[in-house]
C-alpha cells in the first residue's frame, strides 16, 4: 500500500504517530529541508487541453483561469488551482520556525510531507510544560501546517502532547481554538501570524489551567456512560444497552483505555477523571482508531475527523466543569 507520507525526520524519541527518519538535535533549517522531504518548490503552469481537430494530435488550448502546480523536483503533479490562489511554499513552513528556534527557545521536532506533497507541516517544542499532580508532564508545541490542493488553509496551532502517551490536543481556552488560520486566498505573512498567535506564557497557564480543574474533577460512572455514548456515539440520552448504539466498537475501546488499557490511565491525574476521560479519546484518535495506515490516522489527528472529535471530547469535558 502507498503511504501518504512522501518522507518526514524527527528528532529525540520516536514521535506519537511512530514515523520517519531519527536526527540528532539541533540540526540546521536546511538539513530538515532535506531530511524531511521539503527541499523542493511548488512550480506553476498554466491548464492546457487538447480538443480534437481534423489533425490526429487535435489542436492545443489554454484556460487562463486555472493553473497546475507541480513540484520542481519530480515535475508530479500537486492540484490544478485558480489563478488567486496562493501558494506557500515548504521552504516556507521550516522558515516559519528560525527566529523561534534560534531566539526564542523553541526547537523543531518533527516535520514531513503528506499525499505526496500536496500537505505539509512541522511541530516545534516551545520549551514550555506542566506537570499535572507533579507526575502528568504535559508539554506545549506549535504546529504550522499547509497544503496546496485546497484540503487545508495555511493554519498555525499551539498543540499539547501528554508525555506519557504521546497524546496531542489543540490549545483551546473558553472552547475556542488558539490557532490561525490563513486561507490561500491571502498572502501568507509570517510574522503577522506571529503576532496574531500572541505566543507567550499566559496563553499556556490558562489552557493548562483548565486541564487541571479536569484532573480534579471526578466522574461518577453515569456520567463516564454519558460523556463517551455522547461523544463517540452522537447519543442525546445515555442507553443501558449501547450495543445498538452506531460506533459502538469503538465506544467500547475508549471505555477500556479508561477503565486502565489507556497508557497513563492508572495515574492519579486520571483516573475516575474528567481528564481520564478526554485522553482516553485523545489516545483511541490518535493510537488506535482505524485507518488504513499510520500516516492515514495522523492526518486525521491533525487535519480531518479525528481532529474534529477530540475538540469535540475536550468540550465535552470542559462542560463537566463549568
Amino acid at each position: 500500500m502507498a503511504h501518504l507520507i512522501e518522507q518526514m525526520a524527527y528528532v529525540g524519541d520516536t514521535p506519537w504517530h511512530g514515523l520517519g527518519q531519527q536526527l540528532s538535535r539541533h540540526q540546521p533549517l536546511e538539513v530538515w529541508r532535506q531530511q524531511a522531504g521539503m527541499d523542493w518548490h511548488i512550480e506553476e503552469s498554466p491548464v492546457r487541453f487538447i480538443a480534437d481537430g481534423v489533425g490526429h494530435l487535435g489542436s492545443i488550448h489554454s484556460f487562463p483561469e486555472q493553473k497546475v502546480l507541480y513540484r520542481s523536483d519530480t515535475r508530479a503533479p500537486l492540484s490544478v488551482v485558480s489563478q488567486r490562489y496562493k501558494v506557500v511554499q515548504p521552504e516556507e513552513v521550516l522558515e516559519f520556525y528560525r527566529d523561534l528556534t534560534e531566539y526564542a527557545g523553541y526547537e523543531l521536532e518533527t516535520a514531513g510531507v503528506l499525499k505526496g506533497g500536496r500537505k505539509f507541516w512541522a511541530l516545534a517544542r516551545s520549551g514550555l510544560g506542566t506537570a499535572l499532580k507533579g507526575q502528568d508532564q504535559v508539554n506545549a508545541y506549535l504546529l504550522l501546517a499547509t497544503s496546496c490542493d485546497g484540503s487545508l488553509a495555511t493554519v498555525a496551532t499551539p498543540t499539547s502532547v501528554r508525555v506519557v502517551c504521546n497524546n496531542t490536543l489543540t490549545i483551546a481556552v473558553d472552547g475556542m481554538s488558539q490557532g490561525v488560520k490563513v486561507p490561500h486566498s491571502t498572502e501568507f505573512n509570517p510574522q503577522r501570524v506571529k503576532q496574531q498567535l500572541g505566543i507567550s506564557v499566559s496563553q499556556w497557564d490558562n489552557f493548562m489551567y483548565r486541564m487541571k480543574t479536569l484532573a480534579e474533577r471526578k466522574v461518577s460512572q453515569e456520567e463516564v456512560k454519558c460523556y463517551f455514548q455522547s461523544v463517540i456515539c452522537n447519543a442525546e440520552t445515555p442507553l443501558d444497552d449501547p450495543s445498538k448504539l452506531p460506533n459502538y466498537r469503538a465506544l467500547n475501546r475508549v471505555q477500556k483505555l479508561y477503565h486502565g488499557e489507556g497508557r497513563g490511565s492508572q495515574l492519579c491525574t486520571a483516573q475516575g477523571s474528567a481528564w481520564g476521560l478526554l485522553n482516553a479519546i485523545t489516545e483511541y484518535v490518535d493510537h488506535e482508531r482505524r485507518a488504513r495506515s499510520n500516516d492515514y490516522r495522523m492526518d486525521s489527528a491533525w487535519f480531518g475527523q479525528g481532529a474534529s472529535l477530540k475538540d469535540k471530547a475536550l468540550e465535552s469535558a470542559m462542560a463537566l466543569v463549568a
